[in-house]
């Protein structure tokens, strides 16, 4: 009988993307990553993996094999739970998130939770795509679109608002925006179009009709740093934007625009100690901070502006 630790090493090539690195993960060397690879894939007598380009890929029968993995691996971890809530939080924590939340939010929070369990380690990593549910290789993943029920727990996490910022020296100096149309004769500030797959970032054209970001990047923190150095006009978080003394708001009562934030943890790790930490911590953080309201229920997000 196949040996079911090796479904271990499909599940490390899996989230790591190449024996080399899952190698590393688990301690091993390399030849024993392939060679356990290759006796699962001669026992199913099907090719687990494309190896045609430079990540190992999951072909349609490792990722029908996957959740097997995924569940054994579930499993010793359970076994694990009770002897965590009476030692103290041990191991990693995986979380994805947008990468405002992750940046700004998230991270800069981690400490009460990383103080009382020293033995826990957290690996965050950010950022604002659809992409971030197809990787397998996390706990707790955050977004702002609303998860399908298919990819685990699903709830939603906190509602927040976006606004118009610029710093004060760009107020100063260029002419005065008295109105949502006048933003045509400034510099503003998004992401880059044609990158941008999230729907609820998806509102420049909606709300600001006739205005097309001269100057684009691809995450938040580059449009905070590009209002900071006062290269124009981007809406941002008011968590963002206003903590910082050096911008002004522009048009709040005519721009605010809500957007939410969701949490999604995969259904079989749901339970486990370090993710219901992690859970309550995300609950107190979100409790707490002055710029994010708790959530309400909702079926579809919405857009908002003020007129």
């Amino acid at each position: 009988m196949e040996s079911a630790d090796n479904l271990r090493y499909l599940l490390e090539v899996t989230r790591s993307g190449s024996p080399s690195d899952a190698a590393r993960r688990l301690g091993v060397d390399r030849t024993t990553v392939t060679r356990r690879i290759a006796s699962l894939e001669r026992a199913s007598g099907e090719r687990l993996f494309d190896r045609s380009s430079g990540a190992w890929q999951l072909t349609d029968a490792g990722r029908r094999m996957l959740p097997h993995a995924e569940a054994i691996d579930a499993a010793v971890v359970s076994a694990f739970r009770d002897s965590d809530r009476h030692q103290g939080l041990r191991g990693q924590l995986r979380i994805v998130a947008s990468d405002g939340f992750g940046a700004y939010l998230l991270t800069p929070g981690l400490l009460p939770l990383t103080d009382e369990h020293p033995d826990l380690e957290v690996a965050v990593v950010t950022a604002t795509a659809h992409g971030v549910l197809t990787m397998r290789d996390f706990d707790l993943a955050i977004t702002l679109e609303e998860p399908s029920p298919h990819a685990g727990v699903v709830r939603p996490l906190a509602d927040y608002e976006l606004g118009l910022y610029a710093a004060s020296a760009y107020v100063g100096e260029h002419a005065e925006v008295r109105s949502l149309g006048d933003l045509a004769s400034h510099v503003v500030i998004w992401y880059v179009e044609a990158l941008l797959d999230v729907a609820p970032l998806r509102f420049l054209g909606g709300l600001l009709p006739g205005i097309r970001a001269r100057v684009q990047t691809t995450n938040i923190t580059g449009h905070h740093h590009a209002v900071r150095a006062g290269l124009g006009i981007a809406p941002l978080p008011t968590y963002i934007g206003d903590a910082d003394d050096t911008l002004t708001r522009v048009l709040p009562t005519e721009f605010a625009v809500t957007r939410h934030y969701w949490e999604v943890v995969p259904r079989e790790i749901s339970r486990q100690a370090r993710v219901r930490a992690l859970r309550a911590l995300l609950d107190d953080l979100v409790l707490a901070h002055p710029q994010l309201r708790p959530p309400r229920r909702r079926s579809r997000l919405d857009v908002s502006s003020r007129e």
